[in-house]
């Protein structure tokens, strides 16, 4: 044993202090090793101690883990503190002299961090690598063999995942150069294993794992290495090799079971890997796979399908069988651009393809009828069965027994994987297997005797069928009538086997819902479903029917009124099976009904809320642990409070803190509350008459919000303008300073998109605030005058840039005076240079603003400037005159008695169209009253621009004298003139 250095002993020390585990210990060994892994050497060492063996197992598992991090942090040549050049020389040399690992873990993690390296240096900077490993895959020692193909497949999985075409290249090249010795050396071990399993030997585990490296290896090769697979003669070979393996193994495992030896579960791995390589081939090379449909299809069928395959069966080869069938009936390359016939392949001359043409032709031949007809008996008469482990978890566990597997369960679960097949087969070959589905549902349409199990359950399957396929079935099948009768009484039939009946029906309704039931009938589903909501009923019945309820008021046919009878009921059968479910999953789908109920009947849920209400701070503090069921929580109270109005008030004690918790990016929960929290507050701020303290104080939460995203910008800015609206005063002089200063940081990054938005939150302020807010966005003021007097492009943000600096014109000229100050200093201009340039601009971007009160808006200031003592209005007399001439032009209006009024003002039957933009709602919120005020109040709604515009022209000609007044109107020209004078006397 070599003697051990003197930094090799610091390190070692420390990696037995971070191992130990001792809380003592730990912080000091982890703070040592952080400072050391910078250090030049200190990957070398972790080398030597990991490497060897008569050191501890665990501080040599730790040492390679810190390895591993160091690779990832460390090994490029352009990161900080990088290893050098020398030492990863040396650090390679060393991770391949080590092939006698007797550890398996330890062995693993130095095959992940070999692959590591090789993801950064192969085959450049380590060209050598793969000619080591293989060379040692030749080794007569079996451990030697065995680390070296480990190694070999972690590193040929690292470099195949990498995507660069130069990269894909090189893989290319790399597999050209291996995979003939790779294939050589799988058929070797596998012949191996299956002599020696064949002799029932025991070390014949070793063999397999080799067998099974090299085709994981193969499967990676054959994937990534070729461009087209098939055009490899090896390859194909290989592939082509897999379906006669795949019997024998099968073979291999049925005998191995019967006599109870030898590694079963390792063979069912090696099955299971060779499906994966056809079903990889399958999705990432279609056009290579054409020669192969034939035999997967008559593999797959085989044992799945057939009594002779059966038994050779295990689940989860059947799934990936099923998968493989599945995938040649989806793959849109195989599906000729336009089938007249099925049966007709000419039909399809438009693909242009011929291997689309071949695949298609293969898939014809081999789906007849008499195929067809099997497959869907087998799987509707054996696969859609209950089977008796299915009963008895619907027994001891219901909630479970009745999740909807969703998502991609198909892939890996076989209930969902075998209604998948069956919908792609049916939907393929809709015409063949429609009389076959018929017939079924025909032989099992009467009402079955109670007590005869077998029969509900080939009732169960048909009718399951029946749901996957109603899209497919809508010609066939007259529901209305079925309904109304059959599915009606099955209903009604309590005995406990029936349950199974009863939830197959109530959702088989809520399948055909949205296909093909009758409006007219509706009344008699809620009927029909209600009593299944019962407390006595079974609770996996009680479930379907929640979801059916969610699917009815869900459909775009539904209609309130036919549902209001029923809702106390349903809403009070609901919450009380809210209350009784325990699972977390299961409390947020009654609670998602429950919501979805109150969002479609909006005010009319209010007499029938209390008991909800009461019971949500409950089941919030249960919820702790659980964040989806809390977000569940919180978008059921953002239906709640838009239900309520400002009754809501009530419930602030509860909400605020739910609030305050979901919005705070302090919390770790805050990642998945925070949309529903900031709706939620802003449903809370819409529907409350006044401003509370502790409402207000929720805006604590609102500047980090602002600075870490602009994900939810949108409801951010909502939340600030609903927070104005409630209490102006109030709210700005707390937080108005704070809400500038942010958005005038954020405007230098924004697009035009937020742009408006930040414009329209500031003359939201400005409007609600006309004598407090314009000091207020002094800071901001700059920002905007010098995008006006650069011209600012798009349109419409220089509408609103404009809309702004009218505003602050009209509320506080003092305001406007030193932000054109502060803007020609910045400019190093005169500020009659500055306010000549920017009125040039205003007068010529006018015409584009579209929107009324906008318009009327800048001519009302434009007008208001008239009397304003600048040289630089006077001067652009003719300019002012006109544009605000085409305003009232806009504006103005002939009553039917001949007058011409301004069509902005309010009158007592008028009503705003209000600038505030908020996303249409179906309430009538106090918000929504808060905002007709404000437009109430507001000048565009209540000065006559023509009088207005009058009284500024006489002032001015009081100001000048009429002598300098008349040689103002020589400076406008004859047209803007006449005009002007249809409304006012110059």
């Amino acid at each position: 044993m070599t003697e051990i250095s003197a930094p090799q002993q610091m390190v070692l020390g420390a990696l037995r202090q971070a191992a130990s585990q001792n809380v003592e210990l730990l912080p000091d060994a982890e703070s040592k090793l952080r400072e050391w892994e910078t250090e030049p050497g200190f990957y070398s060492i972790l080398l030597n101690i990991f490497t060897n063996h008569s050191i501890e197992v665990n501080v040599r598992w730790l040492a390679v883990l810190y390895f591993k991090n160091g690779v990832d942090r460390f090994w490029r040549k352009t990161a900080p503190n990088a290893i050098s050049e020398e030492e990863k020389v040396t650090l390679r040399r060393g991770l391949v002299s080590n092939f006698h690992e007797p550890v398996n873990q330890v062995a693993t993690q130095i095959a992940v961090l070999l692959a590591k390296i090789a993801r950064f240096d192969c085959p450049r900077e380590w060209p050598d690598l793969v000619p080591v490993l293989l060379s040692e895959a030749k080794s007569q020692v079996p451990i030697v063999q065995q680390r070296s193909l480990l190694y070999l497949h972690h590193v040929i999985k690292s470099l195949s995942s990498k995507r660069l075409a130069g990269d894909r290249r090189l893989f290319q090249e790399l597999t050209g150069n291996v995979f003939g010795f790779v294939l050589h050396l799988w058929n070797t071990h596998l012949e191996q294993f299956l002599q020696e399993a064949s002799q029932g030997k025991e070390d014949m585990l070793n063999a397999l794992e080799k067998a099974l490296f090299c085709l994981r290896i193969l499967r990676k090769l054959a994937l990534y290495g070729f461009k087209k697979p098939h055009e490899s003669s090896e390859c194909f070979l290989f592939l082509n090799m897999v379906f006669d393996r795949a019997k024998t193994m099968l073979e291999c495992r049925k005998t191995l079971l019967q006599k109870r030896i030898g590694p079963v579960e390792t063979v069912e791995k090696f099955i299971i890997h060779l499906s994966k390589v056809l079903m990889s081939v399958l999705e990432h090379h279609p056009f290579s796979y054409v020669e192969l449909i034939r035999p997967s299809l008559e593999l797959c069928v085989y044992y799945a399908f057939t009594p002779a395959g059966e038994p050779l069966l295990f689940e989860r080869f059947l799934i990936h069988c099923l998968n493989i069938i599945k995938g040649i009936l989806m793959c849109a390359e195989y599906k000729p651009a336009k089938i007249e016939e099925v049966d007709d392949i000419l039909s399809a001359s438009e693909t242009k393809e011929p291997a689309t043409l071949k695949a298609h032709q293969v898939k014809q031949d081999f789906f007849t009828e008499d195929t067809l007809h099997e497959m869907c008996r087998k799987l509707v008469s054996h696969y859609f069965l209950l089977t008796q482990d299915d009963l008895q978890l619907w027994d001891s566990d219901p909630e479970s027994f009745a999740t909807d597997e969703g998502g991609e369960s198909w892939k890996y679960s076989l209930r969902p994987c075998t209604e998948a097949l069956f919908l792609a087969l049916f939907h393929e070959y809709r015409t063949i297997l429609t009389p076959v589905l018929l017939d079924m549902i025909r032989s099992n349409h009467a009402l079955v005797d109670p007590s005869d199990l077998n029969a509900i359950l080939r009732k169960d399957a048909v009718y399951n069928a029946v749901g996957i396929a109603a899209f497919d079935l809508y010609d066939e099948v007259n529901f209305d009538q079925w309904f109304s009768t059959t599915l009606t009484q099955e209903l009604g039939v309590r005995d406990g086997n029936y349950r199974i009946i009863r939830r197959r029906v109530v959702w088989l309704i809520g399948q055909w819902l949205s296909v093909k039931l009758s409006p007219e009938l509706r009344p008699a589903l809620y009927a029909n479903t209600l009593p299944l909501l019962q407390a006595g009923e079974d609770i996996a019945v009680r479930l379907a029917a929640s979801n059916t309820l969610k699917l009815a008021i869900d459909d775009f046919e539904f209609i309130s009124e036919q549902f209001l009878p029923f809702l106390e009921p349903a809403f009070s059968l609901l919450f009380a099976l809210l209350k009784e479910v325990h699972e977390c999953d299961t409390k947020m789908h009654v609670l998602y009904v429950l919501s979805f109920m109150v969002e479609r009947v909006g005010l009319s849920i209010r007499p029938h809320a209390g008991a909800l209400v009461q019971y949500l701070p409950l089941l919030w503090e249960e919820s702790a642990d659980h964040n989806m069921l809390r977000c569940a929580i919180v978008s059921t109270l953002v239906q709640l409070v838009k239900a309520l109005g400002s009754g809501s008030e009530t419930l602030h004690p509860f909400l605020l803190p739910v609030i305050q918790m979901s919005t705070d990016v302090q919390q770790d929960c805050h990642v998945y509350l925070m949309e529903d929290g900031l709706e939620l507050w802003l449903a809370v701020l819409e529907n409350t008459a006044t401003a509370s303290p502790d409402l207000l104080q929720l805006f604590r939460n609102m500047p980090p919000l602002l600075e870490s995203s602009s994900e939810n910008l949108r409801t951010c800015y909502y939340i600030i303008q609903a927070s104005v609206l409630l209490g102006p005063e109030q709210f700005l002089k707390t937080y108005g300073e704070v809400i500038i200063n942010l958005c005038n940081d954020m405007l230098a990054d924004m697009r035009s998109e937020g742009v408006i938005m930040t414009m329209r939150l500031v003359e939201t302020c400005l409007r609600a605030a006309p004598t407090l807010f314009p000091e207020i966005l002094e800071p901001m003021l700059p920002r905007i005058f010098e995008a006006i007097y650069r011209g600012e492009d798009y349109p419409m943000v220089m509408s609103m840039y404009l809309s702004i600096m009218a505003r602050v014109l009209l509320c506080s000229r003092d305001v406007f005076s030193q932000a054109v100050t502060k803007v020609a200093d910045s400019l190093r201009q005169s500020q009659e240079a500055v306010l000549d340039k920017m009125l040039d601009v205003w007068l010529d971007k006018m015409a584009l603003v579209t929107q009324l009160e906008r318009r009327k808006l800048l001519g009302l200031a434009l007008a208001s400037l008239l009397t304003a003592g600048s040289r630089s209005v006077l001067d652009r007399f003719c300019g002012v005159l006109l544009n605000i001439t085409e305003a009232l032009n806009d504006v103005m209006k002939v009553e039917d008695t001949g007058r011409q009024v301004d069509s902005l003002l309010l009158s007592e039957q008028s009503s705003p169209t209000p600038i505030i933009q908020d996303d249409d709602v179906d309430y009538e919120s106090e918000h929504d009253h808060r905002r007709k005020q404000l437009a109430a109040h507001d000048p565009v709604h209540t000065v006559s621009l023509r009088d207005y515009f009058q009284m500024q022209l006489t002032e001015l000609t009081r100001q000048i004298g009429s002598a300098q007044m008349e040689q103002l109107k020589h400076t406008v020209d004859v047209e803007t003139m006449e005009q002007a004078l249809e409304y006012i006397s110059l």
